[in-house]
């Protein structure tokens, strides 16, 4: 062999090559909320992932997603910094605030993002790998790399001309069938779980919307009981004022009064300045400005509905939680990459067509064209050392995935059944207050108030009695708050929507 044979170069793990010669002629792809004022024409905001899982979450699931998860563009971008402080308050109840935690929560719009990107994948690994051009030349002389019309010519050297076989070819591999199309599959998968996990985030901001939404309502309440605290005081000091006249009563009685009218007074200045902490908590919860004037509306008596039973939210949990709808998604991924490993035994192919002149491909041809195609079978080698362990490594990750569906299908029977507990403890401690302890405390104010109004004694048990009762109403106040709190937690502990 001379050392200007022709040399071709196949790039591939091992190839088995089968080549046919032919001889022919030649030829030649913003977001806004409506407040509304009424409670009636409110509907329950569909959950993150209720339309997409109405249907087969892998038929058209790319269109429905974009329904609800439109990407993020420059006119309805979600940061606060695209919203001006608006001029008037807003007024909104817990529905209308979970509304806009979907819609313009930016760690919600992130995770839509992310699941949008994830399904953006999908058609790129289904898609066929792209094909391969190349241009080939030889019989060069030597220091002659670029004579490609000349290298075929007859010299004294070499009177018969040298090889010619410059060519141009065309390679496209091939994956053995089912392979990318399981590939796809997984991808589709993986992108659902993340989907059904950004649900979950959903719940858990919620849950943390509810109980900001409920402290605030507590420290309303806490303010209406430290107003009309304000006003019993006034009452017991013209009481006081008009005794200490008739010479029927200490001046320090009134006083005291008017001391303890101010303190209540006081107390009103941290409510007012948690009520504000929470409001602006929940606007940049919310993504709105953090100053923007924010009014809750809410009915806590209407709010305090009746709860399921345990067994109702277990059975609930375990067939609709999001967290472990996305566990069940992982695991299916995980046995489904158990079946791509095991094809890493089977054999990819390439096919490639090439196109031979007996002179430059570039210059003019004054012969016959040769046509070669050549099938390339890629099969595995090395005793299937990569292949064994490939399928080793994804049985690990299945067993890993059953474990962790297993796990979390336990914590989240177990944190329901915390959660219960928790509102069965705050519902009783709200009904001892709100059926004993005030109404006595309310009894007992007003007794005395009565008693000390004609001419009777007592100012300290009357002073003490209204002191009683405020505290009471406000730990009501508190309480009603605790239950709403653990009511909403209990039920988004279930993957429900507090509503």
């Amino acid at each position: 062999m001379t050392p200007f044979a022709m040399a071709a170069f196949v790039v591939c793990a091992s190839t088995f090559s089968v080549s046919v010669l032919a001889q022919t002629p030649t030829e030649n792809a913003p977001a806004s909320v409506t407040v509304q004022s009424g409670d009636t024409s409110l509907a329950a905001p569909p959950s993150i992932g209720a339309q997409l899982g109405a249907q087969d979450p892998k038929v058209d699931s790319s269109s429905k997603a974009a329904e609800l998860f439109a990407p993020v563009t420059k006119a309805n971008t979600p940061k606060i910094y695209t919203k001006p402080v608006s001029s008037g308050p807003t007024e909104m109840d817990l529905r209308q605030l979970w509304s806009e935690l979907k819609i313009n929560n930016p760690q919600l719009s992130s995770l839509r993002e992310s699941y949008l990107s994830a399904k953006a994948t999908v058609p790129q690994i289904n898609a066929p790998a792209n094909p391969q051009v190349g241009l080939v030349w030889s019989g060069m002389p030597v220091n002659s790399p670029l004579a490609l019309g000349g290298a075929n010519a007859p010299s004294q050297q070499y009177p018969g001309g040298i090889s010619s076989n410059n060519a141009i070819s065309i390679a496209q591999p091939f994956q053995f069938p089912g392979k990318k199309s399981l590939a796809a599959d997984i991808a589709d998968t993986n992108a659902e779980a993340l989907l059904a996990s950004s649900e979950s985030t959903y719940l858990q901001l919620g849950a943390q919307l509810s109980t900001l939404y409920y402290s605030a309502l507590a420290a309303q309440k806490q303010l209406q009981v430290l107003k009309e605290s304000v006003v019993r005081l006034e009452m017991i000091k013209n009481v006081a004022k008009a005794r200490y006249s008739n010479n029927a009563a200490a001046y320090v009685e009134f006083l005291n009064a008017q001391v303890a009218q101010s303190a209540a007074q006081a107390d009103q200045f941290n409510v007012e300045r948690q009520l504000n902490v929470a409001l602006n908590n929940i606007n940049t919860l919310v993504g709105r400005h953090s100053r923007d004037k924010l009014v809750l509306r809410g009915d806590v008596r209407r709010a305090m509905s009746s709860v399921p039973t345990l067994i109702e939210l277990e059975d609930y949990a375990e067939s609709s939680h999001p967290a472990l709808k996305s566990s069940a998604l992982q695991l299916d991924a995980a046995r489904k990459g158990v079946d791509l490993a095991k094809k890493a035994y089977l054999p990819d192919f390439q096919v490639i067509g090439s196109s031979y002149t007996p002179r430059g491909p570039f210059s003019a041809n004054n012969g016959a064209l040769f046509y070669q195609f050549e099938l390339d079978l890629i099969i595995p080698l090395y005793f299937f050392t990569k292949e064994k362990y490939g399928v080793e490594q994804a049985q690990r990750n299945q067993a890993a995935a059953e474990a962790g569906n297993i796990s979390n299908r336990q914590q989240i029977v177990l944190a329901v059944n915390t959660a219960y507990a928790a509102y069965e403890q705050a519902k009783n401690q709200t009904q001892f207050l709100k059926d004993r302890q005030v109404p006595q405390a309310d009894a007992a104010y007003k007794v005395g108030l009565t008693q000390y109004s004609n001419n009777g004694q007592g100012f300290n048990d009357l002073l003490t009695a209204q002191t009683q009762l405020r505290n009471l109403e406000v730990q009501l106040a508190l309480a009603e708050a605790n239950l709403l709190q653990a009511q909403a937690v209990l039920l988004v502990t279930a993957g429900k929507e507090p509503f």
